[in-house]
């Protein structure tokens, strides 16, 4: 998954014959996960059809205030447009329409929006070598990039006057990947590494059977998202689940046991910032695991058991620079029985939940947390989302981590 997945971004098109590339841009968007609107200006149309974009966006593709043919017609107001957008790029970009948007020229949809927008805009110029060299268009540039826009450059080659040089608008595939290096370039755990841990463990009593718990793995899923989502290098380590993830920031380990997790989280634990275990790991497990299925004999049956290794213990032992996270599910004396699992295993937060929290827990898709920090603050929240929930953790993480 992109990091643009689930942005809202809006394209502006303008009348360059690169516009033609535009399609493939659209498609390109759509496919990273975003949500897409074009706003095009009215010269634009000559170079390529609102149709096949609107179909490409599965959006209407606006390009008047007015829609002059519809007698109904309903203001397309470019106010709610900007503030839609979370990301605007403008693409063709022409000297023409760079020179409005440095001098505040507002003759047309696209300028309006790009007047009324609050989100980053993108600009990637497309033009002939004689005008992309101008010093006017040299002085829109610094104007923009003074606005606090970002430019995606130009490239060189065969220019639509049969020159060659520089004014060739960087190809669709290179400005989604400059703009998702530069999203990701700009969150505040970009270069970190975090860890997560999620799901159940399964200890085997047999070739079939085991011993295990009710956990999803949906929290640690959701907070392995957030973590990426904020520009984190994630190693999501998951026991048993239907859950699934596709981002490029996060790698999956898939273990079993305990003693697989265990393995598995100290293989990265000293090269990560930040340690989130949320995966409900058995405390014990069978002492002798029959190689051949146990038939079913007599009338009780009793299988001894061992505890497991105590894979946050363990961390808190041997931390160093980690910001170590650790999760605790109880069913009475909560806050006082995580407050001591905060102290026993040196962490510097704990999520506490409680099963007498109705919507709280295993296998939902909400859950209702408590923090309680190193400093002994406790923070209740509401029942919210599981994702909701995931990103409040990372909130507080970040709060903590630049106290």
């Amino acid at each position: 998954m992109s990091i643009l997945s689930g942005k809202n971004i809006l394209l502006g098109i303008t009348a360059g014959i690169a516009a033609y590339k535009t399609a493939n841009l659209v498609r390109l968007f759509i496919k990273a996960g975003a949500n897409v609107k074009v706003v095009m200006t009215p010269a634009s149309k000559d170079f390529i059809t609102p149709l096949t974009l609107s179909t490409l966006s599965k959006n209407p593709v606006h390009s008047s205030f007015v829609n002059d043919d519809d007698d109904d017609a309903v203001w397309n107001n470019h106010v709610e447009l900007g503030l839609w957008a979370d990301l605007f790029i403008i693409a063709p970009a022409t000297a023409n329409t760079l020179s409005k948007m440095a001098n505040g020229v507002c003759d047309n949809l696209l300028m309006a929006t790009y007047l009324s927008a609050k989100c980053p805009v993108y600009f990637a110029p497309a033009m002939d070598l004689d005008m992309y060299k101008h010093p006017t268009t040299l002085r829109s540039f610094q104007i923009l990039k003074s606005f606090g826009n970002i430019m995606i450059p130009a490239t060189s080659g065969e220019l639509a006057s049969g020159l060659i040089g520089e004014g060739r608008m960087a190809e669709p595939e290179d400005i989604v990947a400059f703009i998702e290096d530069d999203v990701i370039g700009k969150l505040p755990l970009k270069g970190k590494k975090v860890l997560i841990t999620a799901g159940p463990t399964y200890e085997a009593i047999d070739p079939v059977r085991f011993i295990g718990n009710h956990s999803s793995g949906k929290m640690g899923f959701e907070i392995a998202k957030a973590a990426a989502n904020l520009g984190a290098e994630v190693h999501l380590i998951s026991g048993p689940t239907s859950e699934t993830v596709s981002h490029s920031l996060i790698h999956l380990t898939n273990v079993v046991s305990a003693s697989q997790m265990y393995d598995a989280v100290h293989k990265y634990y000293k090269t990560v910032d930040v340690a989130i275990l949320s995966a409900a790991v058995a405390d014990y497990k069978p002492k002798n695991v029959s190689e051949v299925k146990i038939k079913k004999k007599e009338n009780s049956f009793t299988i001894e058991l061992e505890k497991t290794k105590d894979i946050l213990a363990s961390l808190g032992e041997s931390k160093v620079h980690q910001f170590l996270v650790g999760f605790a599910l109880e069913t009475n004396n909560e806050l006082e029985h995580a407050k001591g699992k905060l102290k026993a295993k040196n962490l510097n937060l704990i999520v506490l939940n409680s099963l007498n929290d109705k919507g709280a827990g295993f296998g939902g898709s909400t859950n209702k947390v408590t923090f309680i920090t190193d400093s002994d603050e406790v923070i209740q929240n509401e029942l919210k989302s599981k994702a909701e929930v995931a990103q409040d953790v990372m909130n507080q993480i970040l709060k903590q981590i630049h106290a």
